[in-house]
């Protein structure tokens, strides 16, 4: 069996992610793990699958991309061994007038930190951009990194949170 990375873009309508996962479910292609959001108007999807073949998927999907509207691509990956995280959830929130850098400069922080973002989505309304993150940091960090995000934050004027997770809703 093999192990699927499987990523769908294309300018958004009804039924993508239903066409996506009706011709994998006849593929025998288990979905493992996705991620699925819409982008000014452009749908995008990510997901690991585990079943059929690179070249029976690649096939399978083809149809879907026939009409140029939708980019189908498909990538064997490696399986990871289980991994258990010595990470301490957190949740990042970023908001403020929107200007280049923000999220380079937030994740630098953290990267430095030894910080692990495990989910990342922004969005910009307006003049407004507001970035969410799940984080994982390493245990005794999180004061330092809350005070280096809030100096990164004040150089960039825009406003920072960094709360522990719920586990339970993550």
């Amino acid at each position: 069996m093999s192990e699927l990375a499987i990523t769908v873009i294309g300018r958004d309508r009804p039924g993508i992610v239903a066409d996506v996962a009706e011709v994998l479910a006849r593929l025998g292609a288990n979905l493992t793990d996705s991620t699925m959001t819409r982008l000014r108007g452009h749908f995008a999807m990510t997901l690991i699958c585990v079943g059929p073949a690179e070249a029976e998927a690649e096939a399978a999907l083809a149809p879907l991309a026939a009409d140029g509207q939708l980019l189908a691509t498909v990538r064997v990956v490696v399986p990871d061994a289980e991994q258990t995280s010595n990470g301490v959830p957190y949740v990042l929130a970023v908001h403020g007038a929107d200007r280049m850098g923000i999220v380079a400069a937030m994740t630098r922080v953290l990267a430095e930190a030894g910080g692990n973002v495990t989910d990342l989505s922004t969005r910009l309304a307006g003049a407004l951009y507001v970035v969410l993150a799940e984080v994982e940091l390493p245990p005794g960090v999180a004061e330092q990194v809350t005070g280096r995000l809030a100096a990164t934050a004040a150089e960039l004027g825009v406003e920072v949170t960094l709360r522990p997770a719920d586990p339970d809703l993550l």
